[in-house]
């Protein structure tokens, strides 16, 4: 072979290893955002698992047997509550079985075979209702006013009844910790009420129980999730149109605080897990009028003459009470919590 030729291969192969370089430097940011974003993907699952199953576990809301009937409405809360409870079915220390349900209240354009569809290739059991209770909404409320007072009586009846159809022992809604935040300051501003969103209660009928898996994740989180899973999101437009609802005025309120003050919805979400009616103002409560003098100290008495002195908030994703690492795996949670 020539100089001539051997020189040209040499210039080739240089091109050909720059070209092949090039290339790799343009494409390894890209797979590093990729291996970044499923990093996080990760980590958020775990997070909304281990939240969820620290919930069920504290307040047990599921028991061995339940059949839990899901409320899916086809917005975000709904589905990361269905996507993780059925993470949790398998890997759970106990058997439950999970049943969704959409109750289809006739609203103008829902695309009534997005969630048949869905839960279809989900491979699940369901069961959609067929209500129009968009039009008596609509007729016995007065344009302009709230229509949620109305409209969630006749769900929540509706949904009782159906669970008793379906044999459902315990039915899940998909209220977040924001949401029962909300609810508190809507009861305080509006209600005169120092009462919030529980996490399980039993329905005003007396045969239901209600409970809420998603009590301890953050609405920020199921809205990632949401976008990572791509869950079918339906928009509600009985409400959604309704701009002025007073609970969208406290989401606000909210979310302008925590951005101020990073911490603070979960230090507020605390409170309601530390609760001492002695320092608050209902005789109901506590025996104000019965109170004497004891002559002994009480480690726990009013400082009613100290200064009041506060720990640090906590950080953004501060835990809840009684959290635990979040390499805890959500099934090892409940069986942790159960055998304390």
């Amino acid at each position: 072979m020539s100089m001539a030729a051997a020189a040209s291969i040499s210039e080739i192969m240089t091109a050909e290893f720059h070209t092949s370089a090039s290339k790799q430097a343009t494409q390894a940011p890209g797979v590093r955002q990729l291996e970044r974003q499923r990093l996080e993907a990760n980590k958020l699952a775990k997070r909304l698992r281990r939240h969820a199953g620290q919930a069920i576990a504290d307040y047990n809301m599921i028991e061995a047997g339940d059949k839990v009937m899901v409320c899916l409405s086809g917005g975000k809360d709904s589905f990361g509550m269905l996507d993780v409870l059925l993470y949790l079915r398998e890997h759970a220390p106990i058997h439950f079985d999970i049943v969704a349900v959409n109750l289809d209240q006739k609203q103008p354009g829902f695309p009534a075979e997005v969630l048949p569809d869905y839960l279809t290739g989900l491979g699940i059991p369901f069961h959609i209702e067929n209500q129009d209770t968009y039009s008596i909404v609509k007729r016995v409320v007065p344009e302009g006013k709230t229509t949620c007072s109305l409209c969630s009586r006749l769900r929540r009846g509706i949904l009782y009844r159906v669970a008793g159809e379906l044999g459902a022992t315990k039915i899940a809604l998909g209220h977040h910790r924001e949401d029962m935040l909300e609810t508190l300051f809507l009861n305080m501003f509006f209600g005169g009420k120092l009462k919030g969103m529980p996490p399980k209660l039993v329905s005003d009928d007396g045969r239901n129980v209600v409970i809420r898996p998603m009590a301890y994740c953050s609405e920020k989180d199921l809205a990632a999730w949401a976008g990572v899973r791509g869950f079918p999101i339906i928009p509600c437009d009985l409400c959604g149109s309704q701009e002025q609802l007073q609970r969208k005025q406290v989401k606000q309120m909210l979310a302008e605080w925590q951005k101020r003050f990073p911490g603070r919805i979960e230090s507020m979400f605390r409170s309601l897990q530390n609760v001492i009616p002695s320092h608050l103002a209902d005789p109901r409560l506590y025996d104000f009028a019965g109170l004497r003098p004891t002559g002994r100290p009480d480690p726990e008495g009013d400082k009613a003459f100290d200064r009041e002195e506060f720990n640090e908030l906590p950080g953004a994703d501060g835990a809840c009470a009684g959290d635990v690492s979040d390499d805890a795996d959500a099934g090892e949670i409940i069986t942790l919590h159960r055998s304390r």
